[in-house]
């Protein structure tokens, strides 16, 4: 197998394996064909209005300011005497989209349905904006379109502003706010001279929504702390005073109105949300008017924490709810159907109504709960043989027609309390059993999975003892008999997985996980005899230091595990890496370049002990990163002079580099001090930005491709692009690395000195873009593992040096700010990823210098890197949780997608790197002047 068949073959492999991992864990949990559930007594309201503050904190709301004073005087007032509050428990991610879905939909949205789009609803699912008889709704055209398009009919009116309005550099985001109040109103005014309007709004069971975007946008651009995020509270309090004025004026102060205060998300001191800091978690509820419990006075509350007296609300009864509860507290107000793919309880504490209404009101929500998982069981049991199907055994058939009896005969006889505790059991049955459905199939293909990767992993292991090992090869005859029996072998094993797969009625791809082991094991098999080479050279092999490289590696592997997990593991991983030039005598023989890589060691060790989020902008440390840059630029510069003579063109390019990396610092600076007083985005500033991005990717291509020469142009030009999308001390992290990477380089070549085997030329003589011969290509020494195994380590190194888990999904959009500062997920997502990319580049153009430089083929030390990342890749999927809580469960699913990823994207930016090192744009003329 070519290098070039191997590589598609392999990135089809594990293209295959990372989206098993969405079909194991984040398939949707939707179903379709349920019965709606109707409560034969009549609703409290005839219309609900739904206030959504979006990016409002719990504390931020309830808590009063140093000197006492409300910042939600008219919101206090209604949990003082008219409602009843408590706190929304919202789940990760803590993301609008997501929010709005538990909300008004009543299900947790899942990952495979976030991914699918954003501003589309993906998946067909039921709201109560759908169940509704009239919906309108204003506010933010990212929200608002999934649910018109995710209703039947054409009864959900939207009304949404221009997305450029939602302007992070605004002077005033309140404005978003302004623009939803005065079309309310203005569409109150309307309906009074609309008659076929007037008549819509005064039918049952309406529903009216705002979304309130202004809070979000000034927590991120200014932080929940400032003045413009806790004043843009206030002016929403006062807005939702003025609406419910309006409101109750229009509808002659019926008494069928009911409300629901709420946010989706909350945010962190630092102004980003997505991960599950309390800050982002915990969110205000408010609901009074029709059928809503008014405030109840107590003298102790179940709930120990401090908040409650922070926030002088200890005299109040606090009801809290998880965000998906609130769907089926609206449509129990309204007495619409629960959406039938909630998951939500209804919280009874909320209501101001009978008892026999609870009761009926619970047992809708648990028999549309019931009814989801009746769908589940059923789909479960068509596509599974009989006799391997195994029932939820707490929820039989038997055992739901019991509830739906002694339920119904329970209300019937007026014993409610009981009818309900009964209903809220059966709910919490009917959970774990959709929860038990939703993931039957999960150890079949997870074992299908895990066989097939250890096939793989297996076989990239034979490939480098056969054709890149120095192994004793005696001469052998393949019995060609033994060979077609092998193939008999498989090929009978595949149609018995197809035959099996058919009967059960598979989706498509449950064959290709369950098919891909076959080839795969079949491909190890006909190596075997590469296995009894092995045997024969093991006699003449150093067993001893094969041991110990084994024991390192291992080790290495799981202090990698391990700092996913806790990041400062990557300090004690660089602090110990520092100390190997003295371990393996090299210090005796190169004490500069051991001095530099301790150094070097030790100042990037220093950036996981760093916070990752919950920090500040500080544009002088940027500022010092960009003089940090210069500095180390002008030495390797001064350094590769001494070696070998500079041509003017290369050096001129080299200065012109520099100069721009000063003006990225200067644009920084700029940009946030324009912002700062809000002048907005300078048009020049975006400008040089934009340019600065899109030329990263070519004028590297216009220097020399020798090995010092290009590497310092891609360093060059890769710093100035992360330059202007940091905010602290994160852009020193670039210039440290690639001070790192070049004294690599320069380590490994005096190692392979050491050997005997060096260039006597030195690393001035390498050029990337010169064909190597093909007989001086060496064969991999042990040493080599140990070369693959620092570059996996700075991999890892590269993307949680200065983040993690959290400070990904915690998005800050002042990274992005000299590029854009008008909301756009998009084109903020793809910066944010070549942001994190840019470190992972370095350390691949790095790792292709060494590879030239010690003489090996692109593909040996890679082989290696792949069996490493594949097991640290193995490790997490064992790793992955399916219990606990949704945080954990995520988190250690991501830790998979992003070895994954990592693995993928290394296969993907080897190619990239090649293409950055060795090739050469010539423009212009050619000047043979050197510069000495």
């Amino acid at each position: 197998m070519n290098m070039i068949t191997f590589f598609i073959v392999g990135l089809v492999v594990h293209i295959v394996f990372f989206v098993s991992i969405f079909d194991i864990y984040f398939t949707s949990p939707l179903v379709h064909g349920m019965t709606p559930q109707h409560v034969p007594l009549p609703p409290p309201a005839k219309r609900l209005v739904l206030f959504v503050a979006d990016g409002l904190r719990a504390d931020s709301l309830f808590r009063p300011d140093v000197n006492g004073t409300i910042r939600a005087p008219y919101v206090r007032s209604i949990m003082e005497e008219k409602g009843t509050w408590g706190v929304s428990h919202t789940r990760v991610p803590t993301e609008s989209r997501p929010g709005h879905v538990a909300l008004i939909a009543g299900f947790y949205e899942d990952v495979s349905a976030v991914a699918k789009g954003w501003k589309e609803n993906p998946v067909e699912f039921d709201s109560v904006f759908n169940e509704s008889k009239h919906t309108w709704c204003w506010g933010s055209p990212d929200i608002l379109p999934m649910f018109a398009k995710g209703a039947s009919g054409d009864h959900v009116y939207t009304h949404t502003y221009s997305a450029e309005n939602q302007d992070f550099a605004s002077t005033d985001a309140s404005k978003l706010d302004t623009w939803v109040f005065d079309e309310v109103k203005a569409f109150f005014s309307s309906a009074r001279r609309n008659e076929t309007l007037l008549s819509r709004l005064h039918e049952d069971q309406v529903v009216l929504f705002l979304h309130l975007l202004g809070i979000d946008t000034n927590g991120h651009a200014h932080r929940p702390m400032s003045k413009e995020y806790l004043e843009n509270i206030a002016y929403v309090d006062a807005g939702v005073e003025e609406i419910v004025s309006m409101i109750e004026d229009f509808f002659e102060n019926d008494g069928k109105t009911a409300y629901v205060f709420t946010s989706d998300h909350g945010m962190t001191n630092w102004g980003s949300h997505g991960a599950g800091h309390p800050s982002e978690t915990l969110t205000p509820l408010v609901v009074w008017g029709a059928g809503v419990q008014t405030a109840q006075k107590v003298t102790a509350q179940d709930f120990e924490d401090q908040l409650l007296q922070e926030w002088n609300l200890e005299h109040l009864r606090r009801v809290d709810v998880s965000q998906a509860d609130i769907a089926p507290l609206m449509s129990s107000l309204i007495g619409v159907p629960i959406p039938l793919n909630s998951v939500g309880a209804l919280p009874l504490h909320y209501l101001d109504n009978s008892e026999h209404f609870k009761a009926e009101s619970m047992y809708a929500n648990s028999i549309q709960i019931l009814e989801q998982f009746k769908v589940k069981m059923a789909q479960k049991k068509e596509t599974t043989l009989s006799f391997l199907f195994t029932p939820y055994k707490l929820l039989t058939e038997s055992r739901q027609l019991d509830f739906v009896r002694k339920a119904r005969s329970l209300i019937q006889q007026g014993k409610y309390d009981e009818a309900i505790r009964l209903c809220k059991a059966m709910i919490a049955q009917a959970l774990q059993g959709l929860s038990y459905y939703h993931t039957y199939d999960r150890f079949f293909l997870g074992a299908s999975v895990v066989v097939g990767f250890v096939g793989w992993t297996s076989y990239v292991v034979l490939v480098i003892l056969k054709t890149h090992a120095s192994l004793r090869k005696p001469h052998s005859h393949r019995d060609p008999v033994s060979a077609r029996s092998l193939w008999r072998v498989f090929v009978c094993a595949a149609l018995t997985i197809i035959a099996f797969l058919l009967v059960q009625a598979s989706p498509w791809t449950y064959y290709i996980y369950c098919l891909l082991p076959v080839p795969v094991w079949y491909s190890v098999f006909k190596e075997f005899g590469t296995l009894a080479d092995l045997m024969n050279s093991a006699p003449s092999l150093p067993l001893s230091k094969c041991f110990g490289y084994f024991v390192l590696v291992i080790l290495g592997i799981e202090l990698l595990v391990i700092s996913f997990f806790y990041r400062a593991m990557l300090t004690v991983g660089l602090v110990v890496l520092s100390g190997w030039p003295v371990v393996s005598q090299l210090y005796t023989q190169a004490k500069g370049v051991s001095l530099s890589w301790a150094l070097g060691c030790l100042f990037l060790a220093t950036f996981p002990l760093m916070p990752v989020v919950g920090r500040e902008p500080n544009v002088h440390l940027v500022t010092c990163a960009g003089s940090l840059t210069l500095l180390t630029s002008a030495s390797f510069l001064w350094l590769s002079r001494r070696r070998t003579p500079l041509q003017w063109r290369d050096c001129q390019l080299c200065i012109t580099q520099m100069v721009h990396v000063a003006l990225c610092a200067y644009v920084l600076n700029s940009t946030h001090s324009s912002l700062k007083v809000k002048q907005g985005l300078p048009i020049v500033n975006q400008i040089i930005s934009w340019t600065t991005l899109a030329s990263s990717f070519v004028v590297p291509l216009l220097s020399s491709t020798r090995l010092f020469q290009r590497l310092l142009s891609i360093s060059l030009s890769l710093v100035s692009t992360y330059l202007l999308l940091s905010t602290g001390y994160e852009a020193l992290f670039p210039p440290v690395l690639c001070w790192l990477m070049f004294v690599w380089i320069n380590i490994e070549q005096e190692a392979m000195h050491t050997q005997g085997i060096s260039n006597k030329l030195g690393l001035s003589s390498f050029d990337f873009a010169e064909n190597i011969d093909i007989t001086k290509i060496r064969q991999l020494k042990l040493d080599d593992i140990r070369r693959s195994y620092f570059f996996v380590f700075f991999i890892i190194t590269a993307f949680f040096g200065t983040g993690n888990i959290a400070s990904i999904n915690s998005f800050d959009p002042a990274s992005v700010y000299c590029f854009l500062t008008v909301f756009n997920p998009f084109v903020m997502g793809a910066l944010m990823m070549w942001k994190v990319l840019i470190p992972f580049v370095i350390v691949m153009c790095a790792f292709e210098a060494i590879q030239v430089s010690t003489r090996l083929s692109s593909r040996s030390l890679f082989l290696i890197v792949l069996v490493i990342s594949d097991l640290m890749a193995l490790h997490f999927f064992f790793l992955v949780k399916d219990y606990g809580s949704w945080l954990d469960i995520g988190t250690s699913i991501s830790h998979y997608v992003i070895v994954m990823s990592m693995t993928i994207f290394l296969m993907l930016l080897s190619i990239m790197s090649h293409v950055l090192t060795s090739k050469r744009v010539h423009v212009g003329w050619r000047r043979k002047t050197h510069f000495t």
